[in-house]
């Protein structure tokens, strides 16, 4: 596929240069090994490599969704990748899907949703604040991925507009106030995920599901160690992410 003007590429130097960058022939990218002008990447294809104007090459990605993740405006902190995976894996929810997510945030979550439920699917988030949502839809909007969101301003420890959803999803400081709005917009059988980074939270929705007659009551945490891999020096290493936070799930009957 030829890249044109508009389409997004990934610039790869090495795991720590790489650059999200539209292509636009009347701007360059200025980076430490050199200029890029992003008309030398106009009708080539991804897999090819662009030259710096200091002689270093770059090789030009198709970007992931967890590239465009890394790349959203944020400020506050993002649903890792590790934790929405199994959240998207545990609900599932997939094309056609129809998705309450409350606490957009920054929009990353909403973007894994909205990625899973099209063609035919839509997310409805909900966020309290005003720049949340505004900040949100910029972000979406900036991967083609707005137009299977309905941004709502609301509170959905009082209300859930919404019936019969297949999944609700909680990033919310206090996902037990919610739990008996998720049970009557869930749809029988339809599932519960809240994520939380203390164990109070935890525990406190956990016994709120009970109350509400979920079932399948379960809470999770993920811990992901990258490797070092270099023949006769392989280890992990140094850093790795560790608890990032707690992932409930239940089922309504």
């Amino acid at each position: 596929m030829m890249i044109k003007k508009g389409d997004f590429v990934l610039l790869y130097l090495d795991e720590k240069r790489k650059y999200l960058v539209r292509v636009d022939p009347a701007k360059e990218l200025h980076t430490h090994k050199g200029i890029i002008r992003l008309n030398k990447i106009e009708g080539k294809k991804y897999g090819e490599t662009v030259i710096t104007h200091l002689n270093v090459s770059f090789k030009i990605l198709k970007p992931l969704l967890v590239d465009f993740l890394e790349n959203f405006t944020r400020t506050t902190q993002i649903i890792y990748p590790k934790d929405s995976a199994l959240m998207i894996i545990m609900s599932g929810i997939g094309p056609g899907s129809r998705v309450v997510e409350a606490g957009t945030g920054t929009g990353a979550l909403t973007a894994v949703l909205a990625y899973y439920v099209r063609p035919t699917g839509k997310v409805y988030s909900y966020d309290i604040k005003k720049q949340n949502i505004e900040r949100a839809k910029r972000n979406l909007k900036k991967i083609g991925l707005e137009k299977w969101v309905v941004f709502k301003i609301g509170d959905v420890t009082q209300k859930i507009d919404e019936i019969e959803v297949d999944a609700v999803f909680l990033d919310l400081p206090t996902p037990w106030l919610a739990v008996k709005t998720a049970y009557y917009s869930l749809t029988n059988g339809g599932v519960f995920v809240s994520f939380s980074p203390t164990i109070n939270q935890v525990e406190k929705t956990i016994e709120a599901l009970r109350e509400h007659r979920f079932v399948n009551c379960k809470a999770v945490e993920l811990l992901l160690r990258t490797y070092k891999v270099k023949m006769g020096e392989t280890r992990p290493e140094t850093f790795m992410i560790g608890h990032t936070g707690y992932i409930v799930f239940a089922r309504k009957p």
